[in-house]
């Protein structure tokens, strides 16, 4: 009996605790909404969600090689399987890798799995902030989550770096002289840098810095990140493309039921993708480059391939960049690429404040653009992957040049050219392409496709067939926004200030190439439902 009324006190306190919840939470309110909400479906979104999933592979499959590694610089002597290290003196983290690799069941698997995880995580961050640049996905009122992504990316590249270091083989060895010597060449701070990374014990004082880092501190700062997106994403939704009913008020996609269901298969698919990858690739031996030695270089060994922008921001250095000034050597060959590398990415982080500013849009947008109607936007992203890529691709100069039989001389120059010309020639071939688009979208809207068959008439005369465009095509290629430059207004004194000249030209090359679509009214026999749905469109 006391039991009972035990059981129904428990029962109506359970009860209170939820009501009371429900009133100031409301999870029934929320639980309702997602489940009536829509989100857009574009295969263009599946970037971020492969992200996401790649990220929580990377997580549990460095749980378990945490399990097994040890992250100690103290030396022993390695008595294992593997022949060709046996009797060799190596720290014990690295003992404990190797160990891990070829002793442990499933060991190897599961440390190519988090590399691979690491790997894709990265290059689907950055093929998601493409895809966000790209489509004008970055505006008001998500901002944030653009700057949110870019965080992701450069603390995944962080934690990649860390993780890299940690094994203590050869090759990590020899990243971290170049760190070391990267730290002390930035002046006055370069040396504390250097002796706060390192603990004041080069090179084995970087493991007890890294290894809380790369497993604690830099993941969770990645989880908040995406906690903060998805929560974002539940107050603003995912943006969509143009269409039929799809308006800056509404958002047309499937449930979100069904798309919870879809991410879970797409979830399945990149874990078994990623498997495979790891049981047949292999990723970072290190068995085949032996311990650590600030003494030995590693032969062939390559930066980080997220990296390697930084790598070969250092080789296109001209020679010569060093002077003395003050009984001091200063080295502007180190701290001008790193600070080349730090301003490009701090300007892709806040070029949606600056667009905002240029083209004075404070508009809320829910629909995505295409590439080709802001020809200016899509320029300078070409522009900015250009940039990066000379600099990735001259990471690997030499190694061109070995197997090319070039000289790397006349390839570093040849890329020093190309780094300067290359976004400049990126950019405008870019914006004309975009522009003959342009003309190419107006052209179908007005006359319709070319179907190659001619006709002639009575008299003599031939003309082409043409096929009008369906109600669907012919939205999409009159569903367009309008701008117009920024035009300076004088002030009191009837004048115009040096800001808002700047940003009247700056508006004017913004704006200034564009063929400007045909409304629905200059089409010929447009389709009923599009000239019906339209008509408020006409009037703004």
């Amino acid at each position: 009996m006391a039991l009972n009324q035990s059981r129904q006190r428990c029962a109506q306190e359970t009860g209170r605790l939820t009501r009371w919840l429900d009133e100031r939470m409301s999870i029934a309110q929320v639980a309702q909404s997602l489940r009536r909400s829509a989100v857009p479906d574009h295969w263009s979104l599946f970037f971020g969600q492969i992200a996401v999933a790649s990220f929580v592979i990377c997580s549990l499959s460095g749980i378990f090689v945490m399990f097994f590694y040890e992250p100690s610089t103290a030396p022993v002597t390695y008595e294992g399987s593997y022949a060709g290290l046996r009797g060799i003196e190596m720290s014990r983290a690295l003992e404990s890798t190797v160990h891990l690799s070829f002793e442990v069941r499933g060991g190897l698997l599961m440390r190519q799995l988090h590399h691979w995880s690491a790997s894709v995580m990265i290059a689907a961050v950055m093929m998601h902030l493409l895809r966000i640049f790209f489509t004008g996905a970055f505006r008001k009122p998500r901002e944030l989550t653009w700057l949110l992504w870019f965080g992701i990316l450069l603390v995944a590249m962080s934690a990649g770096l860390a993780g890299h270091i940690l094994p203590d083989d050869s090759l990590s060895g020899t990243s971290l002289l170049v760190m070391d010597g990267l730290l002390k060449g930035i002046p006055i701070i370069g040396t504390w840098l250097s002796s706060m990374v390192f603990q004041g014990r080069f090179p084995t004082g970087v493991i007890d810095t890294f290894y809380p880092l790369h497993t604690i501190i830099l993941p969770a700062i990645i989880v908040v990140f995406m906690i903060a997106i998805g929560l974002l994403n539940l107050r603003y939704r995912s943006a969509h493309f143009r269409g039929p009913g799809r308006t800056e008020s509404n958002i047309v996609g499937r449930p979100f039921t069904v798309t919870l269901v879809k991410s879970f298969g797409l979830f399945c698919i990149v874990f078994g993708v990623l498997f495979v990858m790891a049981a047949v690739a292999q990723v970072n031996p290190v068995w085949t480059y032996g311990s650590a030695d600030p003494s030995v270089a590693s032969a062939g060994g390559a930066a980080l391939w997220y990296l390697a922008f930084l790598d070969g921001a250092q080789r296109l250095v001209p020679p010569g960049w060093e002077f003395v000034l003050f009984d001091h050597s200063w080295t502007p060959a180190i701290v001008v690429p790193l600070a080349v590398g730090g301003l490009f990415f701090l300007t892709a982080m806040i070029y949606p404040f600056i667009e905002r500013w240029i083209t004075g849009d404070d508009a809320e947008h829910q629909r995505l653009v295409r590439p080709r109607t802001t020809p200016t936007r899509t320029g300078i992203g070409v522009a900015g992957m250009v940039f990066y890529g000379v600099l990735w691709i001259a990471a690997g100069s030499d190694v061109m040049a070995f197997y090319f039989s070039l000289s790397n001389e006349n390839l570093i120059l040849i890329l020093q050219i190309f780094l300067i010309l290359g976004p400049v020639l990126g950019f405008t071939l870019t914006k004309r392409i975009c522009l003959s688009l342009q003309f190419k979208d107006r052209d179908i809207a007005m006359n319709g496709f070319e179907t190659g068959r001619i006709l002639c008439s009575p008299d003599g005369e031939f003309t082409e067939v043409h096929r009008s465009a369906d109600a669907y095509q012919l939205w999409t290629l009159t569903d367009y926004e309008y701008y117009e430059p920024f035009i300076p207004r004088p002030d009191e004194r009837g004048r115009i200030g040096l800001k808002d000249r700047l940003r009247a030209r700056l508006s004017r090359w913004f704006f200034e190439d564009r063929v400007v679509p045909p409304r629905v009214s200059e089409v010929a026999d447009p389709p009923a439902d599009i000239s019906a749905s339209t008509k408020q469109d006409e009037q703004e």
